[in-house]
């Protein structure tokens, strides 16, 4: 399974890509995280120390190693396919089942720009969704930056984590227009933060047709590994529960 968790910030997209890269490891897969945010801090939310985790974007050596030119570099000549399938295993860092792989960001020109940073990092993201073996959820930002039309096509879905609010509802529908543009039709959500069955209502009468897929509520565990700093408990029944649900419902059938 290839999934891709987007969102505005704020809603708990990166909670939610951590407890389900935590649970299918538990089920015995073999799970890759990709933090593809900006504001990276799925490592924290899946317990690994992030110390010394130098995001690709900023491996000046690598990208000039791989692609031929200098990083910030825009138009020229440079390798836009270089080669990118042994860097999930050399530069992953990994705990109880969970590879954590930060993909960083193009600081100049956006992320379609034409520059050997950017060149790597769709490369990269080309060969996890396409070919790479393991389980793999990315933690992307809203604009989800990072797949280009062929690599979204690839994605088995798109999650976007919605929390009982308009503003969460048009970030969502904004989404589901940039995945229609390249081609990825299996887009769902899931309800975060949820505190009352009316807020539920209120999701599913305003999604505009976005599959729910679950609904992770309001949990104080949630909210107090936040403000430790550490990942909620899995073991958590209420959070264990409304994780096997949203898993139960992305897993293809069959």
């Amino acid at each position: 399974m290839k999934i891709a968790v987007s969102g505005k910030g704020g809603v708990g997209k990166t909670t939610l890509s951590s407890l389900l890269a935590r649970y299918w490891a538990r089920k015995g897969y073999r799970v890759l995280a990709v933090d593809a945010d900006p504001d990276a801090n799925l490592g924290s939310a899946l317990g690994i120390d992030p110390t010394g985790l130098v995001p690709i974007a900023s491996m000046n050596e690598l990208i000039f190693e791989r692609t031929g030119a200098h990083p910030g570099t825009v138009g020229g000549f440079f390798k836009l396919n270089p080669k990118v399938d042994d860097l999930p295993d050399a530069l992953g860092r990994e705990k109880d089942g969970v590879r954590l792989l930060v993909m960083g960001t193009v600081k100049k020109g956006g992320g379609g720009c034409i520059c050997p940073e950017s060149a790597l990092l769709k490369a990269l993201m080309s060969h996890l969704v396409l070919y790479h073996k393991d389980l793999v959820i990315m933690d992307m930002e809203a604009g989800i930056e990072h797949l280009g039309r062929g690599t979204a096509q690839g994605v088995d879905r798109l999650v976007i984590v919605v929390e009982p609010g308009r503003r969460s509802i048009e970030t969502a529908a904004k989404v589901r227009e940039l995945t229609a543009d390249l081609g990825l039709e299996r887009v769902a959500a899931v309800a975060s933060k949820v505190r009352t069955p009316d807020q539920a209502r209120f999701l599913l009468a305003n999604l505009d047709g976005i599959e729910l897929v679950g609904i992770l509520p309001f949990s104080e565990e949630i909210a107090a590994a936040d403000l430790e700093n550490r990942p909620p408990s899995l073991d958590d029944p209420e959070i264990y529960q409304a994780v096997e649900k949203i898993a139960a419902r992305l897993e293809p059938e069959g």
